[in-house]
């Protein structure tokens, strides 16, 4: 018998608005976020933005042995269309790689990105998501070297961001994928029919629920992932408009029994929330709403 899908929930700081771009709010520190895992039940979390966990390997395994907690992964942006960037993309793979699995990591979680200052996708066309394709299987050799499983994550702002770009993708790769729900929604692809349709190819996912009237702006321009971020792009699981618990029961269906992060990204705007305040109520709201899917 496999793990109970509440045994199969891990967290990401970006829950707790842990993020490295410029301007997109207070990033706390380990000491605030991961007790506040711990309290919710979760004991295993993806390493989130450069600089939330300490960069050297002594002061990671430290912070994590300190908080009983485990390593899953984490996300990692890389240039794959251009072969001219391949050697540079499958390095910066390596050493990623290698990183994870020195502290018990299982997952690399690619984001396929225009260039490294994440400037606006230019759409592939079949040829261009074939060259895609090519890179993704040099990164999942990387990974495999390590032990770990290379997942595709359909993203706002990169090159596998609509509709359009993951049917291409499905057809002009053979990489696993990371069932987001919430950028596959906004996207404009139903997560639960991925599931169904695509659920073998599956091998990590994220859980984030979305107010479409927000996510129909950030398509349509007239705000930036981060603007739309703070406007409350992301709901607590359950109070948006994606259905997650379909989509979950859909992947339980086909059998899957990976993780399921927890990822509602948030922006603190406003400072540091007083303890017990802030994200940890989001959180909270989505932890009992997988609870009585349990």
């Amino acid at each position: 018998m496999g793990r109970s899908l509440r045994d199969r929930v891990g967290g990401a700081p970006i829950s707790w608005g842990v993020c490295e771009v410029p301007g997109w709010g207070v990033m706390l520190p380990p000491e605030r976020v991961l007790p506040e895992m711990k309290s919710v039940g979760l004991t295993a979390t993806e390493l989130g933005a450069p600089g939330f966990f300490p960069e050297d390997s002594d002061g990671l395994d430290a912070t994590l042995r300190e908080h009983e907690m485990s390593l899953i992964g984490g996300f990692v942006p890389l240039v794959l269309h251009d072969p001219a960037q391949r050697a540079d993309a499958l390095d910066r793979a390596e050493s990623v790689a290698a990183h994870f699995a020195a502290h018990g990591g299982t997952h690399f979680v690619t984001a396929v990105v225009q260039d490294y200052d994440w400037s606006k996708p230019v759409p592939l066309d079949a040829d261009g998501m074939a060259e895609l394709g090519r890179g993704l299987r040099e990164v999942d050799e990387v990974c495999a070297r390590h032990g770990l499983t290379q997942v595709l994550h359909p993203h706002v702002d990169t090159l596998v961001e609509t509709k359009a770009d993951v049917d291409l993708a499905l057809e002009h790769t053979d990489v696993k994928w990371c069932l987001d729900t919430g950028h596959l929604y906004i996207g404009g692809v139903d997560p639960v029919a991925f599931a169904k349709e695509h659920g073998s190819r599956v091998g990590h996912a994220h859980l984030k629920d979305v107010d479409a009237a927000v996510a129909q702006r950030l398509m349509g321009g007239e705000l930036t992932l981060l603007q739309a971020v703070q406007a409350g792009l992301f709901e607590p699981l359950g109070r948006g408009d994606v259905p997650v618990g379909e989509a979950i029961s859909a992947l339980e269906e086909q059998g899957y029994q990976g993780w399921y992060i927890l990822e509602q990204d948030c922006a603190l705007t406003d400072g540091v929330p007083a303890e017990g305040e802030g994200p940890i109520h989001d959180v909270r709201t989505s932890i009992a709403y997988l609870d009585a899917l349990a």
